[in-house]
């Protein structure tokens, strides 16, 4: 797929390419950052890639090599009890270097705070010790920018949205991107709103449990019957008078990591992710055809199934909730807006503040 929309975006003229990962680098031994960051690596024939997944307004900064949640190390933080991909390792150098063929490196703090002179001079000497992917480290807001400004002739760049902080300026200094205030603005819909959270994070949990305190909430069981389409099914069935009321409504799986363990014990961790999956999947149909036209999805695996199940081509993107977390509108006959969150991101509140945003 990664490669797919490589040689679809190389066709139609696109310079720069940004691999995009989560700021808590989720993944195992066995993929997929590593695995894609290769194919897109030699697909385009580069030498090196920097890779960075820091995002200091959300807590997410990497000191030599290593990735902090807040205070903590990611191998000490609730991440070490992911469902799906357990973070037990808080190194990014070692983490990725078990992923890829390619020798990872690091660029340290002391080069990026010493500027983008010393941050470019030090990209350029990697590829001659075999290094293909530099991981760097950054603590401030300041750091993104600098690597951002030394990254400006980097074909591929792979890291969480904080990456990004930096890349407008080059192209706005090469005369190629103009400012859009409009884009804070994604206009009205009409119909009603829904929530539908798969993620198990803490930061999702404590945005449910506050979601759940105000508003009709219908909690998506994967063990309650055997197919998607008959946990959707009940559990829209549960829904219908919030819904026909025009009240905004909660789906959750969100769980604690016992209540994950047990299910993940009868049905399989793959089968019952994929469950899950399927399930907000099934929901997302539903709810778009009774009218829902506002929906905030919690979580990658979850904004991810949601999306390609309402056949999302194009977004256009919107004011911000929360740092790295937009509304968006999607491009299509039908008015639909979405805010995609991944599971680790946003305030207690950040649920009743998004659609407060967009009523």
């Amino acid at each position: 797929q990664s490669l797919a929309a490589l040689e679809w975006l190389q066709a139609r003229g696109v310079r720069q390419f940004f691999f995009k990962v989560c700021s808590t680098f989720d993944s195992t031994d066995a993929g997929n950052i590593g695995q894609v960051a290769d194919a897109l690596l030699d697909a385009l024939g580069e030498k090196i890639a920097v890779v960075c997944p820091a995002y200091p307004a959300n807590g997410r900064t990497v000191f030599q090599g290593h990735l902090f949640v807040g205070e903590t190390l990611l191998s000490d933080s609730p991440m070490r009890n992911h469902p799906l991909t357990p973070m037990t390792d808080a190194s990014l150098v070692r983490v990725l270097g078990r992923q890829s063929r390619h020798p990872v490196g690091l660029l340290p703090w002391a080069v990026v705070s010493a500027g983008v002179t010393a941050t470019e001079e030090a990209l350029a000497a990697l590829p001659a010790q075999g290094v293909r992917h530099a991981v760097a480290d950054a603590l401030r807001d300041d750091d993104l920018f600098t690597l951002g400004a030394a990254c400006r002739n980097l074909r591929l760049l792979t890291g969480g949205a904080g990456l990004a902080l930096g890349l407008p300026q080059n192209f706005r200094a090469a005369g190629l991107l103009a400012d859009r205030p409009e884009s804070d603005s994604l206009g009205r819909v009409g119909g009603t709103a829904a929530v539908l959270a798969g993620s198990c994070s803490q930061a999702t949990r404590t945005q449910v449990a506050a979601m759940a305190s105000c508003h009709p909430s219908v909690l998506i069981d994967p063990l309650a019957a055997d197919s998607a389409a008959a946990i959707a099914a009940s559990a829209l069935h549960k829904a219908a008078s919030a819904l026909g009321r025009g009240e905004t409504v909660l789906f959750y799986s969100s769980a604690d990591p016992a209540t994950i363990a047990a299910v993940q014990s009868r049905l399989g961790q793959a089968q019952a992710a994929a469950l899950v999956e399927d399930t907000f999947a099934e929901l997302a149909r539903a709810l778009l055809a009774r009218q829902v036209r506002r929906l905030v999805i919690a979580g990658g695996e979850t904004s991810g199934a949601v999306v390609a199940a309402l056949g999302v081509q194009a977004l256009a993107i919107g004011p911000q909730i929360d740092p790295g977390v937009p509304w968006t509108r999607v491009l299509g006959p039908q008015p639909l807006l979405l805010a995609l969150k991944s599971g680790n991101f946003g305030a207690p509140d950040f649920f009743s503040r998004a659609l407060a945003m967009v009523q």
